[in-house]
């Protein structure tokens, strides 16, 4: 059955037509996202959501969407999704933040030189009949220090225009590396540095704890006096009373926002200053990006809905369409390992710790250090998946830990998982033919098992005659065995024995299994 995905908010019909091409099945209803209870009793009937920024999704309609598996964002700004009530639920959420990437960093170089050259200003007094022209004496841009707070795509992109401007750009970004802020041709520097020699900051970070209010009383004081401020990015990033502050001082020049804190911004403690031009979030305006965020999500959602890959997810590791094939085996293997590992947890988990070894480590493993605590939590809760495993994980301190091995071992790939409960607890597994997942050792013990649907594990002392009893418990009770593997760490020590049988394993019939002598755990599991 094709999956279904829903289009409440404007898309073009290119990028519509792109879900009927992959065969998905999709309902445009552009107005729908203003019809909060229509879009509530009918979104329970799809697997996709794609929406602009019209379209809420609260917690409430994502209670209600029981069987969406994707929320896709054409533009960059989710403040219209509740990601945690979606992560909760395991809904990935998708933006398309590179779509728009150019058109925001031209409309901040545009407010840049309307800022330098007060061009709106003098619009409106040369069209009022003035003809003012010795009182708007701008700047050049050329030779001045240009100061970008965040050298992520964005800010990458107006650092190329301003050099090609001939512009001096220095840049405070944390997490730009001296390398690549020598490729950029950006003098990487920290906070206070940049705000003692910029002529011009422009803002391109996220709104974050960290971030916001980076440019408050206290840092706009340490600017250059006559400095610019160009805000193109988020609202928030400034507070907005000391701005206004600083303009009516003349310590800041001037000011040139496309965000605020509060939107709509109907009004504003900046508004009618002379020297600050506003414009309504038109950052992502142009045909061009509209186009661009539009056909991007449309692909995203229909390769997720698809293939498994994960783009630009907000809330879980992205997985490309090239890595989606190559971890889908370990997929499998890493889902049975958390299984089987979870099932055999007598007590709450306190720690998992995750090997990767030889091939396997070379891949993109976050996603299945996703499954293996889907795997493992599943037992406690049915509604657990790879998007909320994390989170819950974190919900009830569970310390995970992910460990790589590039080198091989034993094996040319290996995953073993590391449990801490009642008792720690171990096991690893391989892909044999590099699809077929194998578990190769438990508790240390050295073994080679392909798990089926229904699984007998048990554990007991060396010694012999237990394989005849343990056969005829279960053919007394009408139970088939279908495969039959044993370890052991030494002769008359502990011994493993994992049993593939037809159907699921009474209750009473575990029980006869440990009376069985030298029996010291028997466990059924289900895959």
């Amino acid at each position: 059955m094709a999956p279904r995905v829903l289009v409440s908010d404007e898309l073009s019909e290119t990028a519509v037509q792109i879900f009927r091409d992959r065969g998905v099945e999709v309902d445009f209803h552009p107005k729908l996202g203003k019809d909060k209870e229509k879009l509530l009793e009918i979104i329970g009937n799809y697997d996709g959501l794609a929406i602009r920024s019209a379209t809420k999704a609260t917690e409430k309609l994502i209670a209600a969407a029981t069987n969406l598996k994707v929320i896709g964002r054409a533009g960059i700004g989710v403040d219209n999704v509740d990601i945690p009530a979606a992560s909760r639920r395991g809904i990935i959420v998708m933006n398309t933040p590179f779509g728009n990437s150019i058109t925001t960093a031209e409309h901040a170089i545009a407010m840049m030189m309307a800022l330098a050259r007060e061009i709106p200003q003098a619009d409106r007094s040369t069209q009022a009949g003035k003809w003012e022209k010795n009182r708007f004496m701008g700047v050049e841009l050329y030779g001045k220090t240009l100061g970008l707070i965040g050298c992520g795509n964005i800010g990458s992109i107006v650092a190329d225009r301003a050099l090609g401007l001939k512009m001096k750009v220095i840049g405070y970004d944390p997490f730009l590396t001296p390398e690549r802020a020598t490729a950029l041709g950006i003098e990487k520097v920290e906070l206070d540095e940049l705000l003692a020699r910029a002529d011009f900051i422009s803002l391109h970070t996220p709104l974050t704890d960290q971030t916001r209010n980076i440019l408050d009383a206290g840092a706009l004081a340490k600017t250059k006096k006559g400095v610019r401020i160009i805000n193109c990015a988020r609202g928030g990033l400034v507070d907005e009373a000391a701005l206004r502050q600083a303009l009516d001082s003349g310590h800041v020049a001037g000011a040139a926002f496309d965000v605020f804190v509060t939107e709509p911004a109907k009004e504003n403690v900046l508004f009618n200053h002379p020297n600050f031009i506003a414009t309504p979030h038109l950052g992502a305006s142009t045909t061009e990006a509209q186009e661009n965020v539009a056909l991007q999500v449309a692909e995203q959602i229909s390769d997720y809905l698809l293939t498994g890959a994960v783009t630009n997810a907000l809330n879980m590791p992205s997985v490309s369409a090239e890595d989606a094939p190559k971890l889908k085996p370990y997929m499998k293997l890493a889902e049975q390992l958390g299984s089987f590992v979870g099932q055999l947890a007598e007590a709450s988990l306190t720690k998992v710790i995750i090997e990767y070894e030889g091939h396997v480590a070379t891949l993109n493993t976050r996603p299945l250090t996703a499954i293996v605590l889907e795997g493992l939590l599943r037992r406690q809760l049915s509604s657990v998946n790879m998007v909320n495993a994390p989170l819950v994980a974190k919900e009830r301190n569970i310390e995970v830990s992910e460990v790589k091995h590039e080198r091989e071992g034993d094996y040319h790939t290996l995953m073993k998982v590391t449990i801490h409960a009642d008792k720690v607890r171990h096991l690893s597994g391989t892909l044999f033919g590099n699809k077929h997942p194998r578990v190769v050792e438990i508790k240390g013990i050295d073994i080679d098992a392909e798990l089926g649907p229904n699984m007998l594990y048990v554990t007991n002392a060396d010694k012999p005659g237990f394989i005849g009893r343990l056969g005829t418990v279960l053919g007394d009770a009408g139970i088939n065995i279908a495969t039959f593997h044993l370890g052991r760490a030494a002769v008359g020590e502990d011994a493993i024995c994992l049993v593939e049988v037809d159907s699921p394993i009474p209750a009473d019939v575990v029980e006869k299994v440990r009376q069985i002598p030298g029996v010291r755990q028997a466990t059924p599991l289900a895959f």
